[in-house]
């Protein structure tokens, strides 16, 4: 290979944040480092504790200089606490109390786990704007319905984060919080007009920018306005025209998985990634399923591509501007000891709501009403069991429940039913509702979003299903 081939092979490959199972680097993700591999992006699945993530990271370091990253919103969406639950509620409680200096120090406490544990780059926070309820990806990772609530505690994250000096990537340009489709799924389509964009969507990502955010990640989202059917990770016209022209943005553009069904079901991995790049975007976020195969083909693509003239060698060199002024600003691998500090159940205990009058517990039986995870989530650990040892807790699925023998179990007993988005899911709110019939005196606790309850019973809203959130709950119905 010709010094001009491995050169440019290099640029293609810094554009990628690749990822692999286990906890410990494989020895390709080492090599590849060595000849330029932009970094990659840790799962749960890469972790086991604080102490082996920063020997991982430790050794990825010791063969280049990637970037390291995950998806640390806090709530539901955790990768460090991903086997027992974040220690810190996501945006939907932090929206709900509104003091933006808490969502600060939060982000900031968030921030400096990350880089005790060697993570430089936090796939966080999310600047959606929640303003169709029944959205099944975004919910309580968004800080609320309000563009203006929503803005201003996206800029509280962002300084809260980088004042640790861990870059924030603000998500998902241009606005994921109008869909009802899942983009791991399929392309959702936000069908709006310039002006409600500009006013809803766009506002938190235009304030922060505003606040220096140094990633921005863009969303498998169509906007015909903008896109026409054409998800925004592979729009031009959103990632250079409405994302750098008219915001005015110069950090790193980082993609969405690109192993979502949004683009491998319409342009495949390797497709995506030329396109993507050309569109505007910096470094490719691959997600956890393209294999050591995958990422060689989709490198060779990126060159195959360049050298046809259907992507510009400008435009991977400028991508690697971009990275390597991010890195500058990483520093010399600081080590920021984490805050250890209680800010997550302080601000979960200030989020929690309690509507009616729980009735003090005797001989608690605590039904939890299973929803399915979303692959943004994945299968962390949620419910009330942990603050409650001397309750009896029933795990079920609502398509599958016994009403009647639920209630037989429960006479003269305490009855506590725990569901999570209860509004978006029919079955659980059949039950709720004839549990809640039979026994007035239960007491609901909505871990999710609060948009529907029964007419009776007492009911407690966390905001987020969060180990925090649940402690907080247990709390207020223990008082």
């Amino acid at each position: 290979m010709s010094q001009s081939d491995r050169g440019l092979r290099r640029l293609a490959a810094g554009t990628l944040l690749v990822a692999f199972e286990g906890t410990t680097a494989p020895p390709w993700v080492l090599r590849e480092l060595e000849h330029g591999l932009g970094g990659v992006t840790l799962f749960g699945f890469n972790v086991a504790d604080p102490g082996q993530v920063l020997g991982l990271t430790t050794a990825l370091r010791s063969a280049g200089e990637p970037v390291i990253s995950l998806d640390e919103e806090g709530g539901d969406v955790t990768r460090l606490a991903y086997h027992v639950g974040s220690p810190y509620p996501g945006n939907a409680a932090l929206g709900a109390v509104d003091d933006v200096e808490l969502t600060r120090r939060v982000y900031r406490a968030i921030g400096s786990e990350l880089a005790a544990c060697g993570i430089n780059l936090d796939m966080a926070p999310s600047a959606d704007v929640n303003s169709e309820a029944d959205n099944p990806v975004i919910g309580t990772r968004s800080f609320g319905p309000e563009p203006g609530l929503v803005a201003r505690h996206t800029v509280a994250a962002v300084e809260g984060l980088q004042s640790v000096r861990v870059a924030a990537c603000v998500k998902h340009f241009p606005g994921h919080g109008a869909t009802r489709v899942d983009s791991h799924l399929a392309v959702p389509v936000v069908d709006v007009g310039m002006d409600v964009l500009r006013e809803r969507e766009l506002a938190p990502f235009r304030a922060a920018i505003g606040a220096g955010a140094k990633s921005v990640m863009t969303a498998h989202v169509a906007v015909p306005v903008v896109t026409g059917d054409t998800p925004a990770t592979l729009s031009g016209a959103a990632l250079t025209g409405l994302l750098r022209g008219e915001l005015g943005y110069d950090g790193v553009v980082v993609t969405d998985a690109l192993d979502m069904h949004a683009i491998t079901r319409s342009v495949g991995l390797a497709g995506g990634a030329v396109m993507s790049i050309a569109a505007g975007s910096d470094l490719l976020c691959l997600g956890p399923l393209p294999t050591y195969d995958d990422v060689r083909g989709i490198i060779d693509a990126v060159v195959a591509a360049v050298r046809e003239g259907r992507l510009p060698l400008e435009r991977l060199e400028q991508a690697a501007g971009r990275v390597a002024a991010l890195r500058s600003w990483f520093g010399e691998g600081e080590r920021i000891a984490a805050e250890q500090n209680v800010v997550g159940l302080h601000a979960a205990r200030r989020a929690v709501r309690l509507t009616g009058r729980a009735k003090p517990l005797v001989e608690p039986l605590v039904i939890e009403v299973d929803t399915p995870p979303t692959i943004a989530v994945g299968d962390v650990p949620w419910g009330v069991g942990p603050w409650l040892p001397e309750a009896e807790i029933v795990r079920v699925k609502p398509a599958a429940a016994d009403a009647p023998a639920l209630l037989a179990k429960a006479v003269d007993r305490s009855l506590v039913v725990v569901v999570k988005d209860a509004h978006r899911h029919h079955e659980s709110r059949e039950l709720v509702s004839a549990l809640v019939a039979a026994r007035p005196d239960t007491t609901v606790i909505e871990m999710g979003l609060p948009v529907w309850q029964p007419d009776t019973a007492a009911y407690i809203a966390t905001y987020g299903a969060a180990r925090a959130n649940a402690q907080a709950a247990v709390e207020l119905l223990t008082a």
